[in-house]
């Protein structure tokens, strides 16, 4: 999927009250229940979610393929078949874009330009990233390397969210102080 567009609509459709009994019988009867009974909705809700009509059958295709895997099992669970294809889709949409951020921040980490230059600045920040804290590198890496939330950085270093924010916090603060140093100065009120 290449497309940035935000995801439009977070809803997944209640299971239909209506909606037909998945067959039991095989796994090849369960694709072609969920293509004659769920393939319209499905398109109609990637469109919704995605804005755009090619990024919608990207997101159909990957969900009927993500169906294919699981068709077995789907065959054979309880609830709505359409409320997974639904939450199978937002997923896709949702991987879609992170895929493309983590893409769009690589991108922006080396650009074109004096190669002296890129390496004097990335030596300057290797030294300045040592002199921190090793708890403050710590949680540097997690939020802003591996663009994880607040609360998944706090459960992996378990620590509690506030303990993050606050890190964070220092962290950065710190970093600037190392790497800009009037305007640490300038933060702290001594300018």
């Amino acid at each position: 999927m290449t497309t940035s567009l935000p995801i439009r609509d977070h809803h997944v459709a209640a299971p239909d009250q209506d909606e037909p009994t998945p067959p039991v019988v095989g796994s090849e009867e369960m694709i072609g229940f969920i293509t004659r009974e769920h393939l319209r909705t499905l398109e109609a809700y990637a469109g919704r979610l995605t804005g755009d009509a090619s990024a919608a059958q990207d997101v159909v295709q990957e969900t009927l393929i993500r169906a294919w895997k699981h068709r077995d099992n789907l065959a054979h669970r309880p609830g709505s078949v359409r409320g997974w294809l639904h939450t199978v889709a937002r997923n896709v949409v949702i991987d879609g874009v992170r895929r493309e951020r983590r893409a769009d921040r690589t991108t922006r980490v080396a650009p074109l330009g004096d190669h002296a230059a890129a390496v004097a600045d990335r030596v300057t920040l290797v030294a300045a990233l040592r002199r921190l804290s090793v708890h403050h590198r710590e949680v540097l890496f997690h939020v802003y390397v591996e663009d994880r939330s607040v609360a998944d950085t706090a459960r992996i270093l378990g620590l509690a969210e506030g303990t993050v924010k606050s890190r964070t916090h220092y962290a950065v603060r710190a970093l600037r102080g190392e790497l800009i140093p009037d305007e640490a100065r300038m933060l702290d009120g001594a300018a």
